[in-house]
């Protein structure tokens, strides 16, 4: 290990709430303190220890600065520096890839990256009303009807569109997810995201109290007849509400150092990072991005993919996970069924939820977790975003 290697030293999120549920009075900048707090404390650090926080969202709704607002309800030091990100569902690790490169280039010791999201709070929007309204009726905007805002195409439409394109129908993406439901029912019932969960509390002097232990949105009572009987949304040919994951809340972090210092200060390295790339690619390309972003990854540091010990990749709808797998597998549906025992072990946002800012910390750290648990070995972290947009991490623990 090199004095410069990007190390993760602590990681922590909230629960996370379902759409509606026990979280959707928590502001952003509340979530996000609640993981920094926890991450600060279960590395060993004082808030002064800490260069920078970076903060993916990509719900702000009507809020602005919410990285900083966040530093300061955490305790952090007004003096620290902090700004959001927003690469779509890629935030959290977007924002790790800036904390790596300020890491590995010298330019800071201590970052905290990950991101945080409540998709219960995303107000509407009154878009023409600035200079008046004369006649005619008023319309109200809602961001979670979840379009391509480049060419205005729900994502559960492209989802479809490039699963059939790939033959991966739909009895093939609701099994997926009755298979994500119960490995995250046998994760939980095992305690297995008991490490990574800081509970939520409001504020005392909260109008509205809040409080949440545990995930809310998964579903250990799901059947593959339930799930078939589901009708599809937004004119998708097979997506429906339970082969996708929920609009949620909450949020996650990184504690992000490198080597030297960690063994300086006595921190306990829990990961590598090995290396981290954002991709793009065609608008439409929703379930195939992942696999370009991981091949990306895994090329650049010079990792075969046999070598990979877990894979996640983020079950934005079940049909990534299968395309995702399929096209790295180079089409060869053997060989992609052998990924698929390796990917998403304990379930993934189709049961966990999909807070779309942290979900990409909480990949991370899920993964980190379980492979520690294994020994050690190397995980590989991947997703779509925005507009044909990726991101994947490459880790060795």
């Amino acid at each position: 290990m090199s004095e410069r290697d990007v190390v993760l030293v602590a990681a922590a999120r909230t629960p996370f709430g379902s759409f509606g549920g026990a979280l959707r009075e928590a502001s952003v900048p509340a979530l996000a303190a609640v993981a920094i707090r926890s991450t600060v404390e279960r590395a060993g650090l004082h808030g002064s220890d800490v260069d920078e926080l970076v903060l993916g969202v990509n719900f702000p709704g009507s809020d602005r600065s919410i990285a900083r607002q966040a530093a300061l309800r955490a305790g952090l030091p007004e003096e620290g520096v902090a700004y959001t990100v927003d690469r779509a569902c890629c935030s959290s690790l977007a924002a790790l890839a800036l904390a790596a490169r300020g890491v590995r280039g010298g330019e800071t010791d201590v970052v905290l990256a990950g991101g945080a999201e409540n998709l219960s709070a995303v107000p509407f929007f009154l878009d023409d009303l600035r200079w008046g309204h004369r006649l005619g009726d008023v319309r109200l905007a809602d961001q979670l009807v979840i379009a391509c805002p480049h060419t205005g195409v729900p994502r559960a439409v492209q989802a479809a569109d490039e699963a059939a394109l790939h033959g991966v129908g739909r009895a093939e993406q609701d099994n997926w997810a009755l298979r994500s439901q119960q490995r995250c029912a046998e994760a939980v019932a095992r305690g297995l995201f008991d490490e990574e969960i800081a509970p939520v509390r409001s504020p005392e002097d909260a109008s509205r109290p809040y409080r949440l232990d545990a995930d809310e949105s998964p579903r250990p009572d799901t059947t593959l007849e339930r799930l078939a009987a589901l009708p599809t949304v937004n004119g998708s040919a097979t997506v429906t509400a339970g082969n996708a994951p929920g609009l949620s809340t909450g949020a996650a972090m990184l504690a992000v150092t490198s080597a030297s210092l960690a063994r300086t200060r006595g921190l306990r390295p829990l990961a590598t990072v090995l290396g981290v790339v954002s991709v793009a690619g065609p608008p439409a390309q929703i379930a195939s991005i992942p696999a370009v972003a991981a091949q990306r990854v895994l090329d650049r540091c010079g990792v075969d993919l046999a070598d990979v010990d877990l894979i996640e990749v983020n079950e934005a709808f079940a049909a990534v996970p299968l395309v995702t797998t399929l096209r790295l597998a180079g089409g060869d549906p053997a060989r992609a069924a052998e990924l698929r025992e390796r990917t998403n072990v304990n379930g993934g946002a189709v049961a966990l939820g999909h807070p779309t800012g942290a979900t990409g910390a909480r990949l991370v750290m899920t993964i980190v977790a379980e492979l520690r648990r294994r020994g050690g070995g190397i995980g590989l972290v991947t997703m779509c975003g925005g507009i044909g947009e990726g991101n994947a991490v490459l880790l060795r623990v």
